[in-house]
């Protein structure tokens, strides 16, 4: 990493409950630096919010942590909150249906799996906590995709070109955009070998207690394993099972 972002970011440690406040005085002496130095990286932590400075003169300047790391603390929060909340409906939905079940968030401008349920099967799908994937690649990822707000949804399309995964096949943009409308209206999304072969991802959202898509509840496996009266009732579980969910979150919204 580079040697100056590292210094910023050990300027924050600096802060504490017993020292909420520093002079940069005392940040240039508690992290050996010269006052110069410390001014620059200081007023690089407080362009991007990470830092107040709450008073100047002439001699010196006064710091505080900025809003900055409590919004940063807050989505922490809020994916461990929805992790722990989610965790005992994914094993019970496993149970019912035998499958691979995720949850997966949007992280920046990817989709990232939070949490995962094996299936008893002997095949496994390469998927891990922590992966990241295309927005527009999988039934998870675009269920998110779709629930955007558009400005940030066409953002993230842009004006190049998108493969899919692995084949370097390039995907039809304006097919993609009618694909996201339909899981906006029907309220799911569904896919079949975009991130695996032979694979099917069903996908429905979670929501807050605000009404806003913050998860999708992802179950995957042989494509095979998701046809007729089956197909029916995976869907049906994890339907409802994204509901549990979203309700135990506090939303209480229309029927999912």
């Amino acid at each position: 990493m580079n040697q100056s972002v590292m210094k910023a970011l050990k300027l924050l440690d600096l802060f504490t409950e017993d020292n909420p406040e520093l002079t940069l005085k005392e940040i240039s002496q508690r992290a050996n630096l010269p006052k110069p130095t410390a001014y620059r990286l200081l007023s690089a932590l407080e362009s991007a919010a990470f830092l107040n400075k709450t008073k100047e003169n002439e001699h010196d300047s006064r710091y505080r942590l900025g809003l900055k790391l409590l919004e940063l603390g807050q989505i922490v929060s809020d994916q461990l909150e929805l992790r722990g909340i989610a965790l005992p409906f994914m094993e019970d939905l496993a149970q019912e249906i035998n499958e691979v079940i995720h949850l997966v968030i949007v992280n920046q401008d990817e989709a990232t799996y939070i949490e995962k349920v094996e299936s008893s099967r002997a095949l496994r799908l390469y998927t891990r906590i922590g992966k990241s994937s295309p927005l527009y690649i999988g039934s998870g990822p675009k269920m998110l995709l779709a629930f955007m707000p558009r400005d940030k949804q066409e953002a993230i399309i842009g004006d190049g070109e998108l493969y899919f995964l692995g084949n370097h096949r390039p995907i039809d943009k304006k097919a993609l955009k009618k694909e996201l409308a339909k899981i906006r209206q029907e309220g799911y999304a569904y896919s079949i070998g975009e991130q695996d072969a032979d694979t099917t991802g069903i996908s429905y959202p979670i929501y807050d207690y605000q009404g806003r898509v913050i998860a999708a509840l992802t179950v995957s496996g042989l494509s095979s394993h998701f046809e007729d009266d089956n197909l029916t009732f995976i869907k049906n579980e994890t339907k409802n099972t994204a509901r549990a969910v979203s309700e135990k979150l506090g939303y209480r919204g229309a029927k999912l």
